[in-house]
């Protein structure tokens, strides 16, 4: 299906019909996922992926009863992870393993480590969570160019997430996609003008 299509094709599935997705679809929407690009190549977060019917039922109170957790294939949670030095110290080994000399990789290496230790702890946070919004980007596109569905989903409590998954602290749930084959039919798109959007 060519890209265009997929954008305009894609929806928000707010039920699915419970099938399974099977492992080699969901397999290569994880590899689209991971070349998902980011600030500094960094790709600060982790992915939870919950496939079995008693964590999601566990997880229902936690999403304000939202059917698309319970009735999904396949329930992704996008994490931010703000333990984010270590991402720094893994791309610069595999830029050097990939043949970058070991001076760009270490000034690579010195450059992101520098950003980072110019912003609070908080202000790490939102920027990690702003690059897990572009994976997300890449779930919802990905899934429908494979022939199956998913719903970008913040209505959810993420300290509830955190305890029930038991999530270390670096990670902190951001947003969810579920994914699976939709069991509602789309509504026309509501989008704003290329006016309203450009000027």
């Amino acid at each position: 299906m060519e890209f265009e299509r997929i954008v305009k094709e894609r929806y928000a599935a707010k039920s699915f019909d419970k099938r399974k997705i099977p492992k080699e679809l969901v397999d290569r929407l994880i590899e689209i996922i991971r070349m998902t690009p980011s600030s500094y190549n960094v790709q600060p977060w982790k992915i939870k992926i919950i496939e079995d019917d008693e964590t999601k039922k566990k997880l229902m109170s936690a999403s304000y009863n939202q059917p698309q957790v319970e009735t999904c294939s396949h329930l992704f949670v996008l994490c931010a992870d703000i333990d984010v030095e270590k991402n720094v110290d893994k791309i610069a080994e595999l830029m050097i393993k990939e043949g970058v000399e070991k001076d760009k990789a270490n000034a690579y290496s010195k450059m992101v480590k520098s950003f980072l230790k110019s912003l609070s702890k908080e202000e790490i946070i939102v920027w990690a969570q702003n690059q897990v919004y572009i994976a997300l980007s890449n779930a919802l596109n990905g899934a429908k160019a494979l022939g199956f569905d998913a719903c970008p989903m913040e209505g959810f409590d993420p300290k509830e997430y955190s305890k029930i998954l038991k999530l270390p602290k670096n990670l902190i749930p951001t947003v969810l996609c579920p994914i699976g084959y939709a069991n509602d039919k789309p509504r026309k798109k509501i989008r704003l003008t290329k006016d309203d959007i450009i000027f």
